[in-house]
Formats: C-alpha cells, sequence, structure tokens
C-alpha cells in the first residue's frame, strides 16, 4: 500500500503543479490531499480547478471550512484575499470535503481527528517557534483509533513519529507556503522552513511496517511571488523565493 500525501497548498498552484508532476513521474496512483487547499494572496481559483479535475480524496483543513463557515465580513485575512474570486461550485467542492479519511487501517486528518486547528506533532513554543510535542501530548490525541499509519497537516512541517505500540503519524509539510508570519501575537509567531522547495510526502507499507520519503520539489515561485506583490503582501513573496522571512 503506498500513497502520496499533499497537504497545505494554500493556492499556490505553480507548486501544486510541481509536486503533482513529480508524484505523476513517480508513478503512484493514490494521492490524498490533507487540506487546507486555497486560502492565501496567490492563484486560489487555479489551485482549485487543478484539484477538481484530479478528484482527490481529500479532507477538511480549518482554511476550507473558514471559507464557507462564517459571513466574508468575519472571514480571516487569508480568507477574505480570495472569497471574492471563488464560485459556488469552488465553495461547494469545499463543503463536500470529509472530516478524516480511512482506508483498512490507514486514517488521514488535517490537524487532529477531532480539531483541524490543532496541531498534532507540533506545538508554538518558546521565541514563538515551532516545537515537536511530547510523547504523551502526541499520544493523548490518539483516541480509540486502531490506525497504524495517520497522515495529518496543519503545522507545514514536515516529520514523522512512531509511538511506541502504536502509529506512525506522518505529516508531510506544505506544498505552497514555505514560511509565514502570525502577528496577530506578541511577539509575532514565525514559521520559516528555509527552503521554498514544494513539499510532500510519500507513504509505504514495507514489511507491515509503514515508511515515509519526504520529497522536497524545486520550482520557479516567480509568478506567485508577483501575484503576492500585486497585493501587497511583501512577506508571502519573500517566503516563496526563499523560504525565510526577512
Amino acid at each position: 500500500m503506498k500513497f502520496a500525501l499533499i497537504s497545505d497548498i494554500h493556492g499556490n498552484r505553480s507548486a501544486l503543479e510541481a509536486v503533482l508532476a513529480n508524484i505523476d513521474a513517480r508513478g503512484i496512483q493514490q494521492i490524498i490531499n490533507l487540506g487546507d487547499c486555497l486560502s492565501s494572496p496567490l492563484d486560489a481559483v487555479g489551485t482549485a480547478e487543478i484539484l477538481m479535475a484530479r478528484n482527490l480524496p481529500t479532507v477538511l483543513g480549518n482554511h476550507d471550512r473558514q471559507l464557507f463557515d462564517r459571513p466574508a465580513s468575519e472571514m480571516g485575512l487569508w480568507e477574505a484575499w480570495v472569497i471574492d474570486d471563488l464560485h459556488d461550485s469552488h465553495i461547494n467542492w469545499l463543503k463536500s470535503f470529509s472530516k478524516t479519511i480511512t482506508y483498512d487501517d490507514v486514517l488521514f486528518c488535517h490537524g487532529t481527528m477531532e480539531d483541524d486547528n490543532e496541531m498534532w506533532l507540533h506545538a508554538e513554543g518558546p521565541q514563538n517557534r515551532m516545537i515537536n510535542r511530547d510523547r504523551a501530548e502526541v499520544a493523548d490525541r490518539l483516541g480509540d483509533t486502531a490506525a497504524t499509519l495517520i497522515g495529518c497537516g496543519h503545522t507545514h512541517t514536515a516529520d514523522l513519529v512512531r509511538l511506541p505500540g502504536g502509529p506512525a503519524i506522518v505529516n508531510p509539510g506544505s506544498v505552497g507556503c514555505p514560511a509565514f508570519l502570525d502577528d496577530r501575537l506578541d511577539p509575532p509567531f514565525v514559521f520559516q522552513t528555509g527552503s521554498p522547495d514544494a513539499r510532500y510526502a510519500i507513504v509505504e507499507k514495507v514489511n507491515d511496517t509503514w515508511r515515509a520519503d519526504f520529497i522536497a520539489v524545486p520550482y520557479d515561485p516567480t509568478e506567485m511571488a508577483a501575484l503576492a506583490r500585486s497585493k501587497g503582501v511583501e512577506d508571502w513573496a519573500q517566503a516563496l523565493e526563499t523560504g525565510w522571512l526577512a
């Protein structure tokens, strides 16, 4: 059993195209999308059209949900950038996503099984940087699932955790958002991978053990960075070009 896991595309059509081309070149048939597809100052419509044509199994991310669960006047900035560009067909497609997806002993979600806005493997740590959760905190979020593999996204941080006697939990990282700044916090929360590459993961069961290969795909971010700058969002442009924030 083999899956390609993609997550947190955030409207980055160019990164999505590069990742899908890489997956196709490897002959991987089953792709699972772990959510947060469109919200960003980038190309929400172009991204949606590619994903809708592919008809990938997709779990509902917090930023997907926030495009339809509240009035436009109450949406966050990432949703406000794109909501006026989307059509009813795009919103109905988002509404069709499942909270979780299961195949035999495999489970996929966005944040955790219970909360699409919760970080499973990571937390906001000292100096407002992303850190890994302790083993007990990761295990507490398992509930009663018997899954041997769990795929989750949300934190944009590629990671594999194996719980003793429990499942392997894989976060494939972010296809389209390699760094971001949340200035709603004091001090602001900074996330940066230090690489502009588009990221995804390949998970495969080999001899009853799940293994994960984390893939970083170089691509040309010029068009997407220009879109961000056209909307006055320089930090996004810098993140796309470098994986860093100035």
